[in-house]
């Protein structure tokens, strides 16, 4: 099953780093933050990719056309005029990487729109290229193979920031507590599949993915939720990005199930 990864923005929030590369390869323990959520599908056996490129394309292409390389022990021999390289180990992933410029100023729906040609007639996964989470992924596609809606997107608890007041019909404040996941609505966090049907509710280049197919689908009945009470964290932020480092500098990492 393909993985369609959502890639092409500008990165607006966290522009200290995204003025230099697109916000999916911004780096969160040594590696972009695009790769983290790619070796959270290759955990459960999904490997083939297309990523929706666009803003600063070149880097993304540029990143993978020299991954074996990086991933690589190898000997270059120039010994009596050869130009020999030689591959003792490699360590890359199983991964076949598709990325398609879908476009510098292109919506989310009209860069899924213009993947189409790869995907074909078969049900693929989605997600956003600069959020990592811990949902069993394996478990995700069985629920929407139960329920033949055409979509199934993944929700989550989204953690209020502050305290809880008990407020009074006098104003008078009753109780106080620290917030907690319950106080929260759930959001859409990606991590969606799709069956291809879902290419007839997306116009064209200007379609944001997130309002008219979305709804459109709420209203013919046609979208399910998929609830994942664990861990999601997007990276919108530099606080964020440094949320993230904090988890995998200290070997807390929800999302990094995979061995080293």
């Amino acid at each position: 099953m393909k993985v369609v990864l959502l890639a092409g923005g500008y990165g607006t929030r966290i522009s200290e780093e995204s003025q230099f590369k697109p916000k999916p390869m911004i780096e969160i323990g040594g590696y972009p933050i695009l790769w983290h959520i790619m070796k959270e599908y290759s955990y459960y056996g999904f490997n083939d990719f297309i990523i929706c490129a666009g803003y600063k394309q070149h880097i993304i292409k540029k990143w993978f056309a020299d991954y074996f390389l990086h991933k690589s022990d190898m000997t270059f021999d120039f010994t009596g005029g050869k130009n020999e390289v030689i591959i003792h180990d490699q360590r890359c992933e199983p991964w076949r990487v598709t990325v398609v410029d879908t476009g510098l100023h292109t919506m989310t729906g009209g860069r899924i729109k213009r993947i189409q040609p790869f995907i074909g007639r078969q049900p693929f996964m989605m997600t956003y290229g600069d959020g990592v989470c811990d949902v069993d992924l394996q478990k995700l596609w069985e629920f929407h193979q139960s329920h033949g809606k055409i979509a199934t997107l993944t929700a989550v608890i989204q953690q209020q920031q502050k305290g809880v007041l008990n407020i009074g019909g006098d104003n008078a404040v009753k109780s106080f507590r620290e917030k907690n996941l319950s106080d929260g609505a759930p959001i859409n966090a990606g991590y969606m599949v799709l069956n291809p049907e879902i290419f007839d509710y997306i116009g064209g280049d200007d379609t944001v993915f997130e309002q008219e197919p979305l709804e459109k689908l709420v209203q013919n009945g046609e979208l399910m939720s998929y609830l994942h009470k664990g861990f999601w964290q997007c990276m919108d932020t530099k606080r964020e990005k440094d949320i993230l480092e904090r988890l995998l500098e200290t070997g807390t990492a929800p999302w990094k199930k995979w061995e080293d």
